[in-house]
Parts: C-alpha cells; structure tokens; sequence
C-alpha cells in the first residue's frame, strides 16, 4: 500500500494559501506598503535595493513589457545570468501575469532553438553575448530581442533589436494588473537534460511557493539568503521566492565559488545559501583551516546528500542543516528532520504527500527494495500539471494517476527514503541491476579521481557492460589498470567497469550536473581503456557449502 506523509517542517503549512501570500504581485504590493525601508535586494556590485525601490523598478520594468506587447499569458523569454535585470524580468513579467520563461545559458544549437520553438515568446531578452548563438535557429514566435549589453552584428532572423533602454518603464503609467491566482503558471523551468531533450515544466505560484518554503521557509525577515543557483534552475527561483514570502532579503551572485563562498557569506552577512549541492560540500570541506572560520553569520543550510562529511563541515562551521528530495516538476515531497543522522536519506515523505516504490509495471515493490518513486498531493496545483506543449511526456509522467519520477529509490523499515540512482542512469549487465551512483561513489574514492560519471556501454549480447568516464585531479595521471586494481576489492564483480575513459574534465550542466546524456552519446571512443583487451579477467568468486 502506498505511504502516506505524516512529518512536516514546522514552518510550513500544506493547506492552500492565499493569494496574497503565494503571488508575486500582491506580495510585492504588502512589503513595499508594510517595510518600505527595509532592504530586500543585495547584488554582487554591492548595489541594494529596498522593498519600495525594488517595487518601482518592478512595476517600471512591467510597464515597459506591457507597452512591447505582452499581456497575460504570454512567455516572456529571458536568456541571461544572473543579476538584477534578469530578476527584474521574472518580477516584471509575473505583476503582468506572464509567463517567466529562463533558458540555460549553456544552450546553443538544436536545444536552443528547442526550447525557444517550445516557450514561443514574443519578446526575448537576451545577453549581449548570446546573440551570435541566434543567428542560425529558428526564433519561431519571437517578435522582439531586447538585447542586455552592447551588439553590433546583424538582427538574428531579421528580427527587431532593442537596447536595454526598452526596459526602462514609467511605474505611474502601469494602471491596473490582473488578478493572478495560486494556480496560475508563473513559469515555464526547463530541466537540465542530463537524460534527454529538455522538458518545459509548467510551475504554477502554488508549487513555487510549496517548493520554496518547503526548502527556505526557516527564514524570517532578519535572515538573508546567499544565491549562488542560477535562476533557470529551481534552486535560483525557488529560494529568491522564499524570501518574498518571509519578507527576508537575498544576495545574488553568479554562481557558487569555493573561493570566495565565505567571503560573500560574512560581507553581506547572509544567514543561509540558496544550496550545497552535489560536490559543493566535498569543495568547502578541502578548504585548510582557518583562526576564526567558526565566525560567521550561516546559521542553517540546505544541502544534499546527507553524509558524514556534511557532519564535519556544519561542526566545523557551526550551522545546522536539512535535507529531503526536489524536482523541478514537484514541491518537496521527502524532507529530513532538521541535523538527521541518516546518512544517504532524503527524509520521509510529508503531510499532504503520497509516495509508492513500484516496478515497471507501477506494482509496489516491497520494504528495502528498489522502485521508481510515483508521487501525488492532496494540494491541487502543487506539483506541475506536465510538460508544455509536449502531451506525450505529460501523458507518460502522469500514468494512472500519479506523477512518476524517473527516480529509483528503496525505504527502509522506518520509511526512510533513500535515493539510489536515475531509472534512466541504472546500467543492467548479466541480470543485475547497476547502480551508477554506486560504481561512481568507488571511482571518487580513489586518490586520482576528481570526477567520474559512470554510464552503460552497448554489448552485443544485449544487455550493458559498465563505463566510467574519468578526470584527474591536478597534477596528478590515471593509470586505468590501475585503477580497476582498486576498484576490484571495492566493489561486486559485475560492477567493475570494462571501459575507462579519461578526460580532462566532464561536460556539465550550470547547477554542477554531469551530462550523461553527451557521455552515453560519446559511448565507447578510440582512446577508451578496453579491460578485455589487456587481458584482465575479473570473475564472481565461488562460494562452497
């Protein structure tokens, strides 16, 4: 039977809310009326904006979509880092009951013209530097670029070519805006592509607002959030967000660095981070120690996954911290108790949540046992209702009834969930299951290895024989029969890779993931180690009764 949320944070309540406590414009209009002085918006150059000021720049820059045609409903492209025109655009967009539609800055080619073709702006903006990137896609519905920097090539496509100056509107001559509700569509997130062409999830204010105070909502208004998340990603989004519905502030920086993290954290003394996540926490924990690191303002983190090394770091530093499991189609459905212990848990599901292990056939799967992870709420609208203009991918999604995941996941007896490896990313050889996750958490540990994906190589036999992709850690070389002479003692036998790849550095996505996707494409390439070429035999030991 499926498993029922009974754990809730304290801070958040998973009934519906009102508009006013979940919609952009209305939240802007009570913080700017109630805390005007109170400031909101800190960026990297040090400039800061209060609530009134951020709310007449907002209003400025609505005004000036609105006269380039959009109404609500519409998508408004923005292709751009982050910074403060890039957080105007999404404020300014959702006060007109637009769409917020942010592409990875990483995309070109096909995938750009992809998601362009499937969000359909009209009016794009885009920085200046990506412009080049227009000139050979098809820019389908877009009308106007509003281009953020200085160009002087052609217009991409003979299309219209507007300085950043097009957004400088007249806050007094925006009137009226529509009354937007908590299942409305704020946006359109494109996922990563780590397993396939990028979906566009169609998020709705209510899931944003789930997401994000599921994730942040410890916060209150004397906190402020360190983001370092893009804010094409739900990490971005979902935090900055938070911090509009507790009426804290954030600071926006580009991206996270492990250089400068600490500083950027006590100079504009921020009580928590937008996310560690994947190697982040492995980054600041290689950090030499230093007279007085314990002085500083963190006082609570969310990060995953959860480890003992997660442990060390919050002791070190002195913050606490949580975990669960997001998406960018859900709303948090795991969360872990506050400082868990569990190591490799993402928490139990939550009140107004259920969760179900099933196999290929959606049949659940018993305790301790792997299954995908199939989801549904009793909060309508708080999960994505699918993927935009892309009816079969939602139709799959939402199989009988439930949203499924694509996440392989086992429950322990105490249902603890723990995250095992994407259904996509399991590499099947001889009849077992192969977690990547697994392969690759051995890869890492030896002394050679800064990073690895592990991926399924083709085998004429029709099943999958075991790949790692691997770089080196400066100054240092990758013997791969070496290697394999580690991982031999290490792990079961039909995990241990056939193939080793060696590169200098994994192709990933901005948020830190790596594109396995480009490796599966990549496959088995001439200057792959072949383990049966050398002649090296790994076999299953047999065990006597």
């Amino acid at each position: 039977m499926f498993v029922e949320g009974d754990f809730n944070p304290p801070w958040f309540n998973p009934a519906m809310p009102p508009r006013e406590r979940c919609v952009v414009a209305p939240l802007l209009d009570h913080w700017a009326r109630t805390t005007p002085d109170s400031v909101f918006a800190v960026f990297e150059d040090g400039e800061q904006w209060t609530w009134r000021e951020t709310h007449t720049r907002v209003r400025a820059t609505a005004q000036a979509l609105q006269a380039l045609g959009v109404r609500q409903g519409d998508s408004v492209g923005v292709w751009l880092p982050n910074g403060k025109t890039m957080f105007l655009a999404w404020f300014a967009a959702n006060y007109l009951g637009a769409l917020y539609c942010p592409f990875n800055t990483s995309f070109r080619g096909n995938l750009l013209a992809h998601v362009v073709r499937n969000a359909g702006p009209k009016v794009l903006l885009c920085h200046a530097r990506l412009m080049e990137r227009l000139q050979d896609i098809d820019l389908a519905q877009v009308e106007t670029l509003v281009c953020i920097g200085a160009y002087d090539g052609p217009p991409p496509g003979g299309r219209r070519v507007l300085g950043a100056s097009a957004l400088d509107g007249d806050a007094a001559a925006l009137g009226a805006v529509p009354q937007v509700q908590p299942w409305d569509s704020y946006g359109i997130i494109y996922t990563s592509g780590t397993t396939g062409p990028s979906k566009g999830v169609l998020c709705s204010y209510l899931q944003l607002y789930a997401s994000g105070v599921l994730s942040y909502g410890y916060m209150g208004p004397e906190d402020r959030i360190l983001v370092n998340l893009p804010m094409f990603h739900v990490g971005g989004t979902n935090s900055i967000f938070t911090a509009l519905v507790r009426g804290a502030s954030f600071y926006l920086v580009d991206s996270f660095d492990s250089r400068t993290f600490w500083e950027q954290i006590r100079k504009y003394r921020c009580t928590t981070t937008s996310g560690l996540i994947g190697a982040m926490t492995e980054f600041l924990s290689k950090a030499p120690p230093a007279e007085g690191e314990r002085d500083n303002p963190l006082k609570i983190v969310t990060l995953g996954p959860v480890t003992p090394q997660t442990v060390v770091l919050a002791e070190r530093y002195g913050f606490s911290y949580m975990t669960g499991f997001n998406m960018t189609e859900v709303s948090v459905p795991l969360v872990a108790e506050l400082n868990t212990r569990a190591f490799g848990s993402c928490g139990k599901p939550r009140a107004g949540i259920e969760c179900r292990l099933v196999d290929e056939n959606d049949i659940e799967v018993p305790v301790g046992q792997t299954g995908e992870l199939i989801l549904r709420s009793a909060l309508p609208w708080s999960m994505t209702t699918g993927y935009n203009g892309m009816p079969e991918a939602t139709a799959k999604a939402w199989r009988n009834g439930w949203f499924h995941t694509g996440d392989v996941f086992r429950r322990d007896a105490d249902n603890n969930f723990y995250y095992v490896d994407r259904a996509k990313d399991a590499i099947r050889r001889r009849g077992e299951n192969i977690s990547s996750l697994e392969v690759e958490r051995e890869v890492l540990a030896h002394p050679a290895v800064q990073e690895v994906g592990a991926i399924p190589a083709a085998n004429p036999g029709g099943e999958d024989d075991v790949m790692v992709v691997v770089a080196p850690k400066p100054g240092t070389v990758i013997d791969p029969a070496e290697l394999l002479r580690f991982l031999i003692p290490r792990m079961a036998h039909f995990m241990v890779p056939r193939y080793v790849r060696i590169v200098p550095a994994l192709p990933k996505t901005p948020t830190n993931k790596i594109q396995k996707a480009e490796l599966r494409r990549e496959g088995v390439t001439p200057d792959t180690w072949d383990r049966d070429a050398a002649g090296i035999l790994v076999k299953r030991e047999k065990l006597r009764d």
